[in-house]
């Protein structure tokens, strides 16, 4: 087998969710340049038209997107089946979409708490166990959640999106366990500090300055930056890896004290 053929994905379908913009975009590019076929999710059609009209273009690889409200049980429910029989099954799923809402712990909502957990955690697992079983009949598919460096280090306020981000890494490695012999991998991503819309809205100029300034590279990443490992984790090229998490923070958490 060649180098090159590791990372080819022709005859595989994705499904990314989060993927009009940002990291899932640039996945969804990434996957179809390799040849997959790829199906993006999102809450605003306008953003997914013109989103998936940027991701195929170019290419031969089919690129469709599909409305959805991650936090919705029975949107989600609906959307995975529809994805699935339009597909013919799903090969790999990306699980990107999320969201932060910083609360510190006396002052956390019950709203709150449930919606971030039920987009972050609840609806990655839903839909994990929804296109399992079209893997195993393939014997080989590839999960891949997108946790954060917060899974692994935080800040104050930042109690509910680490805890989710952490869940994911400890889910990835028991579904790893079970999925395993079925010729498919679980993986997390951990992203460091990303210049996408969610960050950029949450932090002041100072606090970008301060992350920037902390990591080893001494820059925010771009969404280029996480191509890679999602390449990896979603091809051969990554079949003998699972129930781990590529840590792609610019070396932020390397540093102990100033």
């Amino acid at each position: 087998m060649s180098i090159k053929s590791l990372f080819d994905l022709t005859g595989r379908s994705a499904l990314v969710t989060g993927g009009s913009k940002g990291i899932g975009k640039a996945i969804a590019r990434a996957y179809a340049e390799c040849g997959a076929n790829v199906c993006i999710t999102a809450r605003h059609e306008d953003e997914l038209e013109l989103a998936s009209e940027e991701i195929g273009q170019g290419l031969s690889s089919r690129v469709e997107y599909r409305v959805c409200d991650m936090a919705d049980r029975a949107a989600v429910d609906a959307m995975a089946i529809d994805v699935q029989q339009a597909f013919q099954g799903i090969d790999i799923l990306v699980n990107n979409a999320g969201t932060n809402k910083p609360q510190i712990l006396t002052e956390t909502t019950d709203e709150v708490w449930d919606d971030v957990l039920e987009l972050n955690f609840t609806a990655c697992m839903r839909l994990a166990r929804h296109v399992v079983p079209a893997m195993k009949e393939k014997h080989w598919g590839r999960i891949i959640h997108l946790s954060s460096v917060m899974a692994l280090a935080s800040n104050s306020g930042r109690g509910l999106y680490s805890g989710t981000k952490a869940a994911l890494v400890g889910m990835a490695r028991a579904h790893a366990l079970e999925l395993g012999p079925h010729g498919i991998t679980v993986n997390c991503i951990c992203p460091g500090p990303i210049a996408t819309d969610l960050p950029m809205s949450l932090l002041n100029d100072e606090q970008k300055k301060r992350f920037a300034e902390r990591t080893a590279l001494k820059r925010w990443g771009e969404t280029i930056d996480m191509v890679g490992p999602a390449l990896l984790l979603g091809s051969d090229a990554g079949a003998y890896i699972t129930g781990t998490t590529i840590l792609a923070d610019g070396g932020l958490i390397c540093r102990t004290f100033d």
